[in-house]
């Protein structure tokens, strides 16, 4: 008799251990559900041409010319021999381009942060760039060294996107109920988006330089946390047939995709015609997209593009 009352009272006792449990988590789930409701978008597609076409060609000049992005490069000193190939080739293209590293790198200059550690490199960055160009760039663009992107289309991405509001895109990935983006195929932040980074970065509870958790996070998905407290939310940026902009993989290897999934539409099936970034890229791959993308001409093909992004001076490479 006295071992069934133990064992009603030990099944009452984790039963309302359990109860206990299921609330809180309910209650946890309401708070994230309301967050998530003032999030508006979602799935960001580039402008319609016919939009832009219907602006004023002095408009359109003065909007090319108010894009500013800050391009920053996570590297480090085995990376060299692609730090060269993104120095020599797509970040001539930025508006201002910066690599920031793990250690003195005699070879080329850098900011050198101090650590090997991937997220606090990021965190770093991030600070830096924004205490010291906070009120010369509008968009900052994070990318690894392994990276191809194409800053005008980024641009042209971004051209009816206002900074005043917390943007954070690129391509985007689901990691339970956490949505981020991978830093695989870089993170645009707008300048709001970096203010409010850099008012929690000082929050150990919201935002900790190690996780806080029992294992280690990538820096991506531990950005992504730190932004959804500041209520920042990931964005999948896509063009206006639904394509991905921002790439993980390279085009060789969409292009091998397409061959085996759309034998008949390799080219239509690859890639989106406004692509902004490619990644997994060799310092010798780099150099043949610059080649493709800014040298390369079809004779007889004329591209009337309805807006003209300048090259920052001395971009001698296009």
């Amino acid at each position: 008799m006295l071992s069934e009352s133990s064992s009603f009272l030990k099944g009452m006792m984790l039963g309302s251990v359990f109860c206990a449990l299921i609330t809180m988590l309910g209650h946890i789930r309401i708070g994230h559900g309301n967050r998530m409701h003032h999030h508006e978008h979602h799935h960001l597609q580039a402008p319609n041409k016919e939009d832009i076409l219907k602006i004023s060609e002095a408009e359109r000049m003065e909007l090319s010319k108010s894009f500013r992005v800050y391009c920053i490069v996570l590297v480090k000193p085995k990376d060299v021999s692609l730090w060269a190939a993104v120095k020599e080739t797509w970040t001539k293209h930025c508006d201002k381009a910066e690599f920031f590293s793990s250690e003195n790198v005699k070879v080329f200059e850098s900011i050198n942060v101090g650590t090997n550690d991937m997220w606090l490199m990021m965190r770093k960055a991030y600070k830096y760039a924004f205490d010291k160009y906070r009120d010369q760039y509008n968009w900052f663009f994070l990318a690894r060294p392994t990276t191809f992107a194409v800053i005008e289309n980024l641009k042209y991405f971004l051209l009816k996107k206002d900074p005043s509001q917390p943007f954070y895109l690129g391509h985007t990935v689901k990691s339970g109920d956490l949505e981020y983006v991978s830093v695989d195929g870089g993170i645009v932040l707008s300048i709001e988006s970096m203010k409010r980074l850099n008012s929690i970065l000082n929050v150990p509870e919201k935002c900790p330089e190690q996780g806080g958790m029992i294992w280690k996070i990538s820096e991506d998905k531990q950005l992504a946390v730190c932004l959804k407290y500041a209520g920042i939310f990931a964005e999948n940026a896509e063009d206006a047939e639904g394509k991905d902009v921002f790439n993980t993989k390279s085009v060789g290897l969409f292009i091998k995709e397409a061959m085996t999934n759309h034998p008949n539409q390799v080219i239509e099936g690859c890639c989106s015609d406004m692509a902004v970034t490619f990644n997994g890229l060799t310092p010798n791959q780099m150099h043949v997209m610059m080649y493709g993308v800014y040298r390369l001409r079809a004779f007889g093909h004329i591209f009337n593009d309805a807006l003209v992004f300048l090259p920052p001076n001395r971009s001698e490479n296009d």
